[in-house]
């Protein structure tokens, strides 16, 4: 492609959030910027541009300016961020030599502070490499600390010498360990920050507010006011002075600003011209209730675009459309926003919906089992504000303990893998992910199409430790078990029950999720409190138990209370998780919910030190109960891992590889068929990542194939060229050829056969060195429109082909992650010596797997790669085959800067 094509510069516009929370655009400049250019200039200091300049120059000449805003995007190019029409930063580089490029930025001084100057440097390094740069230089005035941090923070390996009182700096833009952990620190600062400031605003202004019953608006400003909220609340109204009880003012114009947040229910036709009148008033947040967007048709879609565009211009972030709100229970905010007709209690549970009506569902179910919500957010059509920005918040919000989503879609799966293990790590995550495919994408969603196989979500989800579940009712299931219980420190299940059917129940389905169980405990259905007390004891001391099932039945009609409390009090003082099956209700109470303890202390309590009571979760079934356990001891299980290091396997050049696949893709385009390498271009870019591809030699003679042998090395084997007559049965292989006469007799009588048939113009055999004896496997990876890599995993034949026993990971991969991709596979107990077969050496597979998931990860250009057979031997491998395409990319969506999703 060439490197004015349009396309290089669409790919680098792109909208992002700053240090404050407030959301800016990010762009290619443009000879039409120069009146906007000379506007940022001038309004700079005389010191800020002496900094930037080495010399006063209050204006910038016509020459200078059609020479900052007419670039070439490959050996000069120049990035502005906009809030607005504003410029307020502008960063550059032009190429000076080989692979080196001097780099200057400018940052208003109104917008210093904000992260303008990193935000630019994470852009224009991308640019830079994709253009062959791999170092800058900058020449910066000792005094100038602000611009010398954004390039020695920046976490690239930097060197700095002093001339003439100037400090030279030289940056390698290769990405290091260091440098993307400040990234994605930074972005997770202000995405955390540009929530908070959502749900903790100050103020709040109603649009769209009606007077009559049954209007969206006003049932807004109704909760909203009536549910308590500590900051101001403005409404507008045409007419009315009142509304709901709260003063109104004619028009946007006449509230006085600035305004935190904007709650908008008016119809969809109006939202975009609402949201240019809020830009006056400073507003920071969005909430859009209103339908009629992308959900309905071409028309919504573009009204949708143009809403996301003016609150992204305008520093906006929105939540929306079609949203049914947000809430914030904290007492010093009680925000509730949304359309939800009950809110639950303040508590640790953080939920997020995509879908408008199910997120009224959700807390619904949350408020009838009695568990507390710290946050909430329905995203509609998820136009901007999207879980994994929740989940930034989250990680930081002392308030929440446990995360709970609800999506309908994954916009953005490898971002979200990548928040989603950093919360997991220090906070619980479940999911819901609904659809019966795992792509199944709702109306209004903006989502990249997908060629990953089904399984790549849920091995997406294990990798990053969240716990995935079918429904809502699952969701609370493990919620409730996570919000009142410890985490286990084992898998080990004690069963307690008064009935031997529900504790058979219990422990049957304890095994059948794959827990180890201990003999039940069983006492007499007529057992009295201290029966059950005893029995109870007994189980939560046995230091081989880790969990317990408590299944209680009553005789009669309901379970004694003070069986309840026992079972609330030993478990309070063992500090081991339970889950109870009460198989009543309990004085009234629905048992699927979270049960507290008694509010007044019972009656026959003597003061001896009875540990309290502890909140108890309850279910219906023990098969419920035992389901949410199983939940719970794999995430703790996950959580107490060394989750290892990012491999760097000796021995890559990434740089070279980048070199040989962009001489390979040079004039071609995205729209272009990917492009199938030969085998000697296949052999020169796997060795870049330290692989050798075993040489292979066509033949379409016995001759040849007599010189081919000498050439790789007796014994050989002998292929057909069509893999799939390679197939045990059809001929299509010969093993362990050891002399040219037995080499001669194959060959003949393949080139005869269907073996012959798929070479060309002449039959053609595949010659090549015979591979130690071992197990075959293949290793694949593809580069998806919305996961971005994936590496696939399993043993050739027919656990792959017929049962469909692979396993799959998102690159980056950490050295545990490589073990696991191994290890999940249902049939990898063949590679450990099964059945008393030799084992193989696994290292050596898991060495090429993390080179090959490098691989994947550097190069968006390789399309596909599959390298099969691998002939995994005792000591050692041999890679005997390997298919690659390569394509132009169409970017990633998590492409190591900070971007907001389109």
């Amino acid at each position: 492609m060439s490197p004015t094509h349009p396309a290089w510069t669409r790919a680098w516009e792109a909208d992002v959030v700053l240090r404050d929370g407030g959301a800016a655009h990010i762009r290619p400049i443009r000879p039409a910027d120069a009146d906007a250019l000379q506007a940022f200039h001038v309004a700079q200091s005389p010191r800020s541009t002496y900094l930037r300049f080495f010399a006063p120059m209050p204006r910038l000449s016509p020459r200078d300016l059609t020479r900052f805003t007419t670039v070439d995007h490959h050996d000069r190019v120049a990035l502005v961020v906009l809030v607005g029409e504003a410029i307020i930063g502008v960063g550059r580089y032009d190429r000076v030599g080989d692979g080196v490029a001097e780099v200057a930025f400018n940052v208003s001084d109104a917008h210093q502070g904000r992260g303008v100057g990193s935000v630019l440097l994470e852009h224009l390094v991308v640019a830079a490499r994709e253009q062959g740069i791999t170092r800058f230089v900058a020449e910066v005035l000792p005094e100038n600390r602000k611009m010398l941090d954004v390039f020695t923070e920046a976490g690239f390996a930097t060197t700095r010498a002093v001339e003439d009182g100037v400090v030279m700096l030289t940056v390698d833009v290769t990405p290091t360990d260091r440098s993307r952990e400040v990234m994605e620190a930074r972005e997770h600062r202000a995405e955390a920050e540009s929530l908070r400031r959502l749900l903790h605003p100050r103020s709040v202004v109603v649009v769209g507010a009606g007077r009559r019953p049954g209007s969206v608006g006003g049932r807004l400003l109704a909760d909203l006011v009536g549910g308590g909220f500590t900051g101001a609340v403005h409404v507008v109204h045409p007419e009315a002075d009142v509304v709901r009880g709260v003063p109104a003012v004619r028009s946007l114009s006449d509230v006085p600003g600035p305004v935190d947040l904007a709650v908008v229910a008016v119809p969809a036709e109006s939202v975009n011209g609402v949201v240019a009148e809020l830009a006056q008033l400073d507003v920071r947040g969005l909430v859009v209730v209103s339908s009629g967007f992308a959900e309905v048709d071409a028309d919504g879609l573009a009204r949708q675009r143009e809403l996301l565009r003016l609150a992204r211009v305008h520093g906006m972030r929105l939540v929306g459309p079609t949203s049914f709100g947000i809430i914030n229970t904290d007492p010093a905010v009680r925000l509730n926003a949304s359309l939800a007709p009950v809110v639950p209690p303040s508590g640790g549970l953080g939920l997020f919906s995509q879908s408008g009506a199910l997120g009224v569902a959700v807390l619904d179910a949350a408020h009838r089992r009695g568990l507390g919500v710290s946050t909430f957010v329905s995203a509609g059509n998820r136009a901007d504000v999207s879980g994994n920005d929740c989940m930034q918040y989250w990680q930081d919000d002392p308030a929440t303990s446990v995360v709970g989503l609800y999506l309908e879609s994954v916009g953005n799966p490898r971002k979200f893998s990548r928040v989603a293990r950093g919360l997991a790590r220090t906070k619980p995550v479940v999911v819901v992910k609904s659809g019966v495919s795992s792509f199944t994408v709702p109306p209004g969603h903006a989502v990249r199409e997908t060629r990953a196989p089904r399984e790549a979500l849920d091995a997406m989800l294990r990798q990053a430790g969240v716990i995935r579940v079918d429904n809502v009712h699952q969701l609370f299931d493990v919620a409730q078990l996570l919000q009142t219980q410890p985490l286990p420190a084992g898998e080990r299940v004690g069963v307690v029950a008064n009935s031997g059917a529900l504790a058979a129940l219990a422990a049957e389905a304890a095994v059948s999720w794959g827990l180890d169980v201990a003999d039940p405990v069983v006492v007499a259905p007529e057992a009295d409190a201290s029966e059950v007390r005893t029995a109870l004891e007994r189980v939560f001391t046995d230091p081989d138990v880790d969990v317990v099932v408590a299944c209680l039945i009553p005789p009669v009609a309901e379970v004694d209370r003070e069986v309840v409390t026992a079972l609330q009090e030993v478990a309070a003082a063992a500090g081991k998780p339970c889950a109870a099956c009460l198989v009543a209700l309990v004085g009234g109470v629905e048992p699927t919910r979270t049960l507290q303890p008694p509010s007044r202390p019972r009656d026959d309590d003597d003061g001896a030190g009875r540990p309290a009571a502890a909140a108890l979760p309850v279910y219906t079934t023990p098969e419920d109960a035992v389901r949410s356990l199983a939940a719970v001891v794999r995430y703790a299980a996950w959580r107490r891992r060394d989750h290892g290091a990012r491999v760097a396997p000796a021995g890559t050049d990434a740089r070279a590889a980048r070199a040989l696949v962009e001489s390979l893709l040079d004039g071609r385009t995205p729209d272009d068929p990917p492009l199938r390498l030969e085998q000697e271009e296949v052999a020169a870019l796997l060795a870049c990542y330290g692989v050798q591809l075993w040489p292979v030699v066509t033949v379409r003679s016995a001759d040849e194939a007599v010189r081919a042998a000498d050439r790789v090395g007796w014994p050989v084997v002998v292929k057909a060229t069509e893999r799939h007559l390679r197939h045990p049965g059809l001929g299509g292989v010969r093993l362990d050829v050891s002399d040219a006469r037995e080499l001669r007799a194959h060959v003949d009588a393949m080139l005869a056969g269907p073996a012959g048939s798929g070479g060309g113009p002449a039959p053609a055999l595949l010659v090549q060195a015979m591979a130690p004896s071992g197990i075959s496997v293949l290793v694949r990876t593809l580069e998806d429109p919305l996961f971005g890599p994936l590496v696939s995993f399993g043993l050739a034949g027919d656990t792959t082909v017929l049962l469909g026993d692979v396993s799959h990971r998102i690159p980056p991969l950490t050295d545990v992650d490589v073990v696991d991709l191994v290890r999940t596979l249902r049939a990898a107990p063949r590679l450990f010596g099964y059945m008393g077969t030799p084992a193989v050496d696994v290292g050596s597979l898991e060495d090429l797997l993390a080179r090959i998931s490098v691989m994947a990860d550097d190069l968006p250009e390789v399309f596909s790669s599959e390298l099969s057979p691998v002939q995994v031997a005792e000591r050692g491998l041999a890679v005997l085959g390997a298919q690659v395409e390569l394509a132009v990319p169409v970017g990633r969506s998590d492409a190591g800067r900070r971007v907001l999703p389109a």
